[in-house]
């Protein structure tokens, strides 16, 4: 998921080689959780998960270093307060992508055999160990420093996933993300993006975070109405051409003025995760794409006033 350092992106190979590991996790979760609890541990899978996982984080956390801290000067370690950037929006990301990280490990350790509470408290500890290590080395760095901020959000996405695997042993409410391009980066492609995809991720004036309760899960198994049909809450921002506050020109061009504002939304959403077909491929293709906020109407709330989305992404 986006985070405010574009290095901070090369935690996606991380997700990516445990892509394999869910497979797996998937097939084994769709048994039952009372049998699957009482599997003795596969060693084999745990070895493998240990093995997998720190070759992932070593050869991530190496890439890290070789392709963005390596070319800037150390320092003693210090922090920063970034809280005012990008309306929090980056914060979101740092929550978010540490709750997904966080659901990886936990569905890697589940399919190696480990109990549910063992696997929703250190698998959902992943993405926390790993972006603190990341705040770690930004701390070192005399071009950055480490961020309470995002310390503070890393714990809220580990929390998020942690408590409702221990409440509940499932996710009934999840964190989501839907993104679309905007005139902005236009302005400064350097900061905002120059390609779509990279709009997509560096753009915060495009970028939603949703929080996606499952009404049924609330209503209890007897109840008919739709698995799959969930309520969202989402949080973004708009009119912002620069991190703190707008500059008045970039690149020796005068910039055009734009008011930074916030932006809530409420719309109905799609829980793809919920819905079963007789393919554990499609399945686990479905459970992936719930990451992302299915585009549907929505009702946006600002200071501008009140506006219908027939269709929102």
């Amino acid at each position: 998921m986006p985070i405010n350092r574009p290095g901070r992106m090369l935690l996606l190979p991380v997700i990516l080689l445990l892509i394999p590991l869910l497979v797996s996790a998937q097939q084994s979760n769709d048994s039952s959780q009372v049998v699957a609890d009482l599997k003795p541990v596969n060693k084999a899978r745990l070895n493998g998960i240990i093995i997998g996982g720190s070759a992932a984080y070593a050869g991530s956390m190496t890439l890290l270093y070789q392709l963005w801290y390596k070319n800037y000067p150390q320092s003693s370690f210090h922090f920063i307060n970034d809280n005012r950037e990008w309306l929090q929006l980056d914060k979101c990301g740092h929550i978010t992508s540490t709750y997904y990280i966080g659901k990886v490990g936990y569905e890697s350790l589940k399919w190696a055999g480990v109990d549910e509470k063992r696997s929703a408290i250190f698998g959902g500890s992943f993405g926390f160990v790993y972006l603190t290590v990341i705040e770690i080395l930004d701390g070192f760095s005399a071009e950055w420093g480490a961020s309470g901020g995002d310390l503070l959000a890393n714990t809220l996405g580990a929390g998020a996933f942690i408590s409702q695997q221990l409440i509940w042993k499932e996710q009934r409410i999840s964190l989501k993300w839907s993104a679309h391009g905007t005139e902005f980066a236009e302005y400064r492609p350097d900061l905002l993006g120059k390609s779509l995809p990279e709009r997509l991720i560096k753009d915060y004036n495009g970028q939603t975070y949703w929080i996606s309760a499952n009404i049924r899960s609330f209503l209890g198994k007897e109840s008919r109405f739709p698995a799959w049909l969930n309520i969202a809450a989402g949080y973004g921002g708009d009119g912002m051409t620069g991190a703190t506050e707008n500059p008045a020109e970039a690149n020796g061009k005068p910039l055009p003025y734009y008011e930074r504002t916030r932006q809530f939304y409420v719309a109905p959403d799609i829980d793809l995760s919920r819905i079963k077909t007789g393919s554990p491929t499609i399945n686990l293709m479905l459970k992936y794409l719930s990451i992302f906020k299915f585009p549907l109407p929505a009702i946006e709330f600002s200071s501008r006033g009140v506006r219908l989305h027939p269709l929102y992404f």
